[in-house]
């Protein structure tokens, strides 16, 4: 009799974090990836314009890879697919409007060979030894789905972000029945959404959204610019309703805005009248009170649209006093200093600023306690481990599943990299994987590592001394210099006396050095950075970064 193969679940990102979601499901011989998605960098990582999750781990399994299953259309979702796709040309399966915007990013990437296949939500299709399952959920996005996987030693539930709405805007009602019967049938493993585990209660309807863009369009005198995310197309769609009910026109501004808003629109997600789009170099023929701009920018992210406008440089749009600017977003952990900085300057340059969870012009696409709570009733699991959310969330997640009558010791909380592993009768953690971070840097990916962030906020913190000089070949002998450069330490007209011994200290080295025979390069850079980090950390209580460089003649 053959032996029977276990199950592994193996997180490469989502788990203790906010973003970048990828989950590996493996058995035996077939991996199937369930999500591919990115985060976005942290205000200390400069220069780099995405993270997304280490995937070495796949890719050193490249064999094994079958496809690729997303779960919605959201970035921290579909961001780092087109990585992926680059390195393991796979099936992806999604629904249609999530193909939609997938094929706008894998061109952008320029992607060009790759596999999409359309599901419906109802849809069971047969992925190497897994029968994978999508179900109909409600998110900030349409067509979200809950995946679930029948494997060899049970099924397992992955509820992808969701939340109980019973008034969504597309009228299109979570499947709660086919829930209750994968429960009924039994299921080995549920996975669920933590982002809103410490949030007592229910999450507000998407259309609580709609009653109060009414409120707020009723009142509003001149320009309304709404900023939110690109790929709520429900809120959008409220948005649109909303300046057809006041007779406004839409200018939609933002590359990810503007490609959204035309893949929804194709694919039959966004209803716009004919001749209520217009474009940005239109605005000045409408009255002030007839236009509403559609922008990105609700997180104050300094390329976006809203944030040129609050600094004034943006081509097209240019606050004024009597606009009104609704930011229709909470800030997500990390950007609230942004955002402060957005609204201050929209403020100072006249706008009335309509933001904060008190205006109720925002509600979260995820759960709150109580849908988490319908969630682990309906399914039922034998073994739980709560996803999607820092450590505290799924710590929190956990002890409601206990209170919800599973096992505590089924409760399964770990990290990227954690492999889960799982047979009909038993769950545990086992060994690790690699996992982490990889930088985007232009058009570099994973070639900026932590050593070179921790250069770059050495860089911006403390500056850069620079250290030329001129050797006769073969010695240590000075011909001309050291001449020191200094670039973001100290401003030179005001430090003249700090650089002109930081020059003699030096001096003094390479007549050590010469005097030494000291010939090696490596040695007589290593001796001047010591000699002078000594001395500016002294003279500044700073430590600069140094950089020796001798030219040789």
């Amino acid at each position: 009799m053959a032996k029977k193969e276990k199950l592994f679940v193996i997180p490469l990102g989502g788990l203790g974090e906010i973003g970048k979601n990828m989950t590996v499901i493996q058995y035996g011989e077939d991996i199937v990836v369930l999500d591919a998605g990115l985060a976005f960098p942290d205000d200390d990582m400069f220069g780099i314009d995405l993270v997304i999750p280490d995937m070495s781990y796949l890719i050193e399994n490249r064999d094994k890879v079958r496809a690729v299953v997303i779960t919605h259309g959201h970035e921290d979702h579909i961001g780092s697919l087109a990585y992926l796709l680059n390195e393991i040309n796979v099936p992806v399966y999604a629904t249609r409007l999530v193909c939609g915007l997938i094929e706008g990013k894998l061109k952008e990437n320029r992607i060009s060979n790759y596999s999409l296949n359309e599901v419906k939500h109802g849809d069971e299709v047969e992925i190497g030894c897994m029968k994978v399952g999508f179900i109909h959920t409600n998110h900030s996005i349409p067509d979200a789905s809950a995946i679930y996987f029948k494997t060899p030693v049970g099924t397992v539930v992955h509820t992808g972000d969701f939340k109980i709405d019973l008034t969504p805007v597309d009228d299109q009602l979570m499947d709660i029945h086919k829930f209750a019967d994968l429960g009924r049938r039994g299921v080995l493993l549920l996975m669920s959404d933590s982002t809103n585990a410490e949030r007592p209660g229910y999450t507000e309807s998407e259309k609580t959204v709609g009653q109060a863009f009414l409120r707020e369009f009723s009142q509003a005198k001149g320009r309304i610019i709404l900023a939110t995310f690109a790929s709520n197309i429900s809120r959008i769609q409220q948005a649109v309703n909303t300046a057809v009910l006041y007779k406004r026109k839409v200018a939609v501004l933002g590359r990810s805005m503007v490609n959204n808003v035309q893949i929804a629109t194709e694919l039959g997600y966004l209803d716009i009248p004919e001749g209520v789009l217009i474009e940005a170099d239109e605005l000045n023929r409408y009255p002030a009170d007839q236009v509403l701009i559609l922008t990105t920018g609700s997180q104050g992210e300094p390329m976006a649209g809203l944030s040129r406008m609050a600094f004034n440089n943006h081509r097209s749009v240019s606050i004024m006093p009597g606009d009104t600017v609704i930011i229709s977003a909470t800030p997500i952990p990390g950007n609230e200093m942004g955002v402060s900085r957005t609204i201050d300057n929209l403020m100072k340059l006249g706008a009335h600023v309509v933001a904060g969870r008190d205006k109720k012009i925002h509600v979260s696409g995820h759960g709150s306690q109580e849908e988490l709570k319908i969630m682990l009733g309906l399914i039922k699991p034998k073994y739980f481990i709560p996803v999607h959310g820092e450590y505290r969330m799924l710590k929190k997640h956990g002890e409601m599943a206990v209170e919800m009558g599973v096992d505590k010791a089924h409760i399964l909380i770990g990290d990227n990299g954690q492999i889960f592993e799982f047979t009909g009768r038993s769950g545990q953690k086992t060994g690790r994987v690699n996992a982490g971070r990889v930088f985007v840097d232009g058009l570099g990916v994973g070639d900026v590592g932590n050593i070179v962030i921790r250069d770059r906020q050495q860089l911006a913190m403390e500056g850069v001394v620079i250290v030329v000089m001129t050797l006769t070949k073969g010695t240590s002998h000075a011909l001309a210099g050291p001449d020191i450069v200094s670039r973001g330490f100290v401003y030179v007209r005001d430090s003249e006396a700090l650089l002109a011994e930081a020059h003699e200290r030096v001096a003094a080295v390479l007549e050590r050095c010469e005097a030494g025979n000291i010939r090696e390069w490596a040695v007589i850079k290593s001796q001047v950075r010591d000699t002078l980090s000594r001395y500016l950390f002294e003279k500044t209580r700073r430590r600069p970064m140094i950089l020796p460089i001798i030219m040789e003649v």
